[in-house]
């Protein structure tokens, strides 16, 4: 029989409000988790302002490769109002052993699975997709112009808040697929749509959607994307400038 080893990989920190990192931030609240790690809401101890910590689970950022990857990444899009703001690292002690901190500015929302669970029929209005496709595609357009990617925008790593008509925009997390290739890049794109047809209520209600949207869609045939929008600052110019076709 195969030897019983212990498992002693983290999958959880379970850390209890109050708990302090660094000395410098106290918890307050879980935000999520990840394959990765996981997010909390911090209080910076001598401002009160409240920022993000995310820790990552230590065998999945051998020797800080995780947390350096996302530090340079969140430095090199200093300035695109869709990337969360880095500010620095720290180290938390946890069962005796060090576990890396990446610090970066807290923002109010919503992530969007959880506001798609919370609507009639787990779907939004084709206005309100739109109106979140065009935040991202803005967004991705000023990170493309520095050639850079995301590389993982799903509806759990998106963070929306409601301003008038309008959704601002976050996203959270970053995927290292390498270098920022062309076909890097272009995976934004195909990935944004098929979130767009993930809002609107994926298969079941795609047929009954209007042309418009369905162009848009294409059929998520990744050839058809990349050849329709070949970046994101195609797919945002698509949306300030396409035609509605009369009703039936």
């Amino acid at each position: 029989m195969p030897r019983d080893e212990r498992d002693t990989r983290l999958y959880t920190f379970d850390l209890a409000p109050g708990r302090v990192i660094g000395n410098k931030y106290v918890v307050e609240s879980r935000l999520g988790g990840g394959w990765e790690g996981e997010v909390y809401r911090v209080n910076e101890r001598r401002t009160g302002a409240r920022r993000a910590a995310k820790l990552f689970f230590p065998q999945r950022n051998e020797r800080d490769k995780a947390v350096d990857f996302y530090a340079k990444k969140l430095e090199q899009l200093r300035g695109c109002p869709i990337v969360i703001e880095y500010h620095h690292q720290e180290t938390l002690r946890y069962k005796g052993a060090p576990v890396s901190v990446l610090i970066s500015e807290y923002v109010e929302g919503t992530i969007l699975s959880k506001f798609i669970a919370g609507r009639p029929g787990k779907r939004l209005p084709e206005f309100e997709a739109l109106h979140v496709l065009y935040g991202l595609a803005a967004g991705l357009e000023q990170i493309h112009t520095r050639r850079d990617y995301h590389g993982d925008i799903h509806a759990g790593n998106v963070l929306i808040q409601r301003r008038g008509v309008h959704f601002d925009v976050k996203l959270v997390d970053l995927f290292n697929l390498g270098r920022p290739t062309a076909a890097n890049i272009r995976e934004d794109v195909v990935q944004s749509i098929k979130l767009f047809y993930d809002m609107l209520g994926g298969q079941r209600w795609y047929q009954a959607q209007r042309q418009e949207v369905k162009w848009l869609i294409c059929g998520l045939k990744r050839s058809m994307i990349a050849k329709r929008f070949p970046t994101a600052r195609h797919l945002r110019e698509h949306l300030d400038t396409f035609q509605w076709f009369a009703n039936d």
